[in-house]
């Protein structure tokens, strides 16, 4: 009986953290962008912020080599608040990213929102990490089918499926969760990391941090590996001559 008080009180408080997070995605979220001037911001930068496509990419989808994320089609709501995060110091990227809280400071709330609409416009085919090519130059990189086990399974008694949260193969639950299948591969590892060690502590009642601190290195990079090349969705092909459906 205690064990399942206990565990019906664990569910109310995810629950309704759930909900104070979905709250602050609404209000932060609210799709009003003018996506020329996010444009505008994204091509040619503003002040002393560089244009948005010198590290990530003309069409948003990252740049392995700096670990610059993917952001193309990521999600309005996350793109705006990662912004605001870094523009009030509640994100403070080491590396390469070190740079992004003074760009982000020389937007304003309606420029974050602009930025943020133009990006989640972009759905241009998939740019994906080349995992051969990493693992050539002596990055270690994981196995897809143990990462996959861990989307969609979690591992048991240590931490809750990916998907759970985040959605078939990582494809995001928006308004809450972003999109993080298909982001850059050196990304995820970095970010999983910074969430273990708490480097990086932006997310909202500790989720991603109580999640990283229970996976190994070598499940970041499982995870990695697969979230980086996963489908977006279960989409099927007609096989005219079988007259079955062949699941892709």
């Amino acid at each position: 009986m205690r064990k399942s008080m206990i565990k019906f009180s664990s569910g109310l408080a995810l629950a309704a953290a759930l909900v104070s997070v979905s709250a602050l995605a609404s209000e932060e979220g609210a799709m009003n962008g003018d996506i020329a001037n996010g444009k505008k911001i994204f091509t040619e930068g503003k002040g002393a912020a560089v244009a948005c496509m010198t590290c990530h990419g003309p069409t948003g989808w990252g740049t392995e080599a700096m670990g610059a994320p993917r952001l193309a089609n990521l999600g309005y709501p996350y793109i705006v608040k990662q912004l605001t995060d870094l523009a009030e110091g509640r994100r403070t990227p080491a590396g390469a990213g070190a740079v992004m809280p003074l760009f982000a400071q020389q937007l304003s709330e309606q420029d974050r929102r602009d930025v943020a609409a133009y990006v989640n416009s972009l759905d241009g085919p998939a740019e994906l990490s080349d995992l051969k090519a990493l693992k050539e130059s002596g990055q270690p990189v994981g196995e897809k089918y143990l990462g996959q086990v861990i989307v969609k399974y979690g591992v048991l008694g240590k931490v809750s499926a990916c998907q759970s949260c985040h959605g078939y193969n990582g494809r995001g639950a928006a308004p809450i969760f972003p999109v993080i299948g298909q982001q850059k591969y050196t990304y995820l590892v970095n970010q999983l990391h910074n969430w273990r060690d708490a480097s990086r502590a932006n997310d909202p009642y500790g989720m991603m941090r109580a999640i990283a601190k229970n996976l190994t290195d070598d499940d970041i990079n499982n995870v990695a590996a697969y979230l980086a090349t996963a489908p977006r969705t279960t989409g099927a092909t007609f096989d005219n001559t079988s007259k079955t459906s062949k699941a892709q």
